[in-house]
């Protein structure tokens, strides 16, 4: 078989070396592509409509739980989780830095698994084993015990992320990427209010109870029984379209067809196969090093924000209830909002989203800075709206994530570039969890204003990233008419060449999307 550049070589289509079954899986891809005409605009719609109605709120609650767990120890730190199990010093701060190190060792391990099994079955099975973790943190009496639940946890969560970047890429245009991100990823807000009202009455509970549980651990009963419910759930609903029950033969392979301008290859075919040309293809790509850099600037003041909000927020003079409904949840409702707005201005300009990023670093690092030089003996509720202000800096961490379905290709550089990206993620939390210092409570003033100063950083590393993107299309661009191709056979052969599952580096015809 001849080589033609314009679709790639042999290697990068991955076929197997009888000619009948090239045949086969190249009908296939002929059919994927195809099919995308056969459905009306109707048909679309309402299958849209189904698969959001079955997906959206399953991932917003598992999501949502997630975040809850991670962070469940910021609420329980003004419940007495400390004082109870003998904590000092750093050991606080350690119980976040060993998570995130955990959950960075176990990055690449637990993206190859899901590359091989079900996907929803996997994460079934995993959120199963980390809510028993969660409940588990009940029972703990010292920091060494605490320190081991907090590494398997780690190690456990570290795929839910991952497999929600794969779901939302096998079953959205690039078009609805961040609209469909942005909906699941608005539980981290909506399940910590949730969760925190919860918090609060168990919390309210344990004080007229004061014989009964801690309230620190009456969360993580709460907590950790709810993930084991929801992860029984996702046994039974969440997949990729080749792989879920609920959708019939004709609208697997309309759901499929649907995503196929993407560029980024459908479910079609289940490629378990691990391509090292890929891997290789991974790390001399220079999109793979933004993602990493940026994301590690975005979660150093993360991290430490995670970590320590409840803290902050009582060093504003509120009591442990008080950091719950006045501070989380107004924080958290706001982000919701912000949001929503930003999915619903992306859904109808997409190529908005750095600019769209960019401009929610500007109140945060206004709030930032503004809060280490206010007086700390005063103006309380203007603190509280300068901390508040940080909650847009929060939305660019999952917007990052949006680029890895819309432009990387490849079954295994997806599966390597969300382990770069997820590593870079746990370094920086790792590292913020350990910006802000027991010696500088309750203020922090060191730790603010280093947060501050990354929104900054983060900018400029935003800035030039979106430029990377506008220069390699133009670049292509240039490249395909100068070959005599026209828009329209440059775009049927860009997705035949990703559904060969070639990646996006090798395919000429794949534009980036900003």
């Amino acid at each position: 078989m001849a080589e033609n550049p314009a679709l790639g070589d042999e290697k990068t289509v991955g076929l197997n070396d009888s000619t009948a079954a090239k045949k086969s899986i190249d009908d296939i891809r002929e059919d994927t592509v195809e099919a995308v005409t056969e459905y009306s605009d109707a048909y679309y719609r309402r299958l849209r409509w189904k698969i959001d109605l079955w997906l959206l709120p399953l991932m917003w609650f598992c999501y949502g739980t997630q975040q809850a767990d991670k962070t469940s120890l910021s609420t329980q730190a003004v419940f007495g989780i400390q004082k109870d199990t003998h904590l000092v010093g750093q050991q606080f701060n350690w119980l976040s830095t060993i998570f995130y190190l955990s959950y960075m060792v176990c990055e690449f391990p637990g993206n190859w698994l899901m590359q091989k099994c079900h996907t929803g079955k996997f994460l079934s099975v995993v959120m199963v084993l980390w809510g028993v973790v969660v409940l588990c943190i009940a029972f703990c009496k010292n920091w060494a015990q605490l320190m081991v639940l907090r590494t398997i946890q780690g190690a456990l969560e570290c795929t839910i992320s991952p497999t929600f970047m794969l779901i939302t890429g096998a079953w959205y245009t690039s078009r609805e990427h961040t609209m469909r991100s942005v909906i699941w990823g608005t539980a981290n807000g909506g399940m910590n209010i949730i969760a925190g009202l919860s918090m609060y009455g168990i919390g309210l509970h344990a004080q007229k109870h004061p014989n009964g549980p801690a309230a620190w651990k009456g969360i993580s009963f709460f907590l950790g029984g709810l993930t084991i419910f929801l992860g029984i759930l996702v046994w039974f609903v969440l997949g990729t379209p080749r792989e879920v029950m609920w959708l019939s033969a004709d609208e697997k392979r309309a759901a499929q067809a649907r995503i196929v301008g993407n560029q980024t290859g459908s479910d079609r075919e289940k490629r378990t196969e691990f391509k090292w040309s890929q891997v290789w293809d991974t790390f001399k790509d220079p999109q793979t090093y933004f993602f990493f850099f940026v994301t590690i600037i975005n979660a150093l003041p993360n991290g430490g924000n995670t970590t320590f909000s409840k803290l902050i927020w009582t060093s504003f003079g509120f009591t442990s209830l008080e950091t719950l409904v006045k501070g989380s949840t107004p924080y958290y409702a706001l982000g919701i909002v912000w949001f929503l707005i930003v999915g619903v201005v992306t859904l109808k300009r997409p190529n908005l989203r750095f600019l769209v990023m960019m401009f929610s670093l500007v109140p945060a690092f206004t709030g930032m800075m503004a809060l280490a030089f206010l007086p700390k003996d005063s103006m309380r509720w203007t603190r509280w709206g300068m901390y508040m202000m940080q909650v847009f800096g929060t939305l660019p961490g999952l917007m990052i994530w949006t680029f890895l379905p819309s432009n990387v290709a490849g079954r295994t550089k997806k599966t390597v570039t969300a382990t770069v990206l997820f590593v870079a993620y746990c370094v920086g939390n790792a590292i913020g969890a350990q910006m802000f210092v027991a010696s500088d409570a309750p203020r922090y003033i060191r730790g603010i204003t280093a947060c501050g100063v990354l929104y900054l950083v983060e900018f400029c590393g935003m800035a030039s990233w979106r430029f990377y993107y506008i220069w390699e299309n133009k670049r292509r661009a240039r490249v395909i008419r100068e070959q005599g191709i026209s828009e329209e056979e440059s775009d049927r052969l860009g997705k035949l060449n990703a559904e060969s599952d070639m990646t996006d580096r090798d395919n000429i015809h794949f534009v980036y999307k900003y």
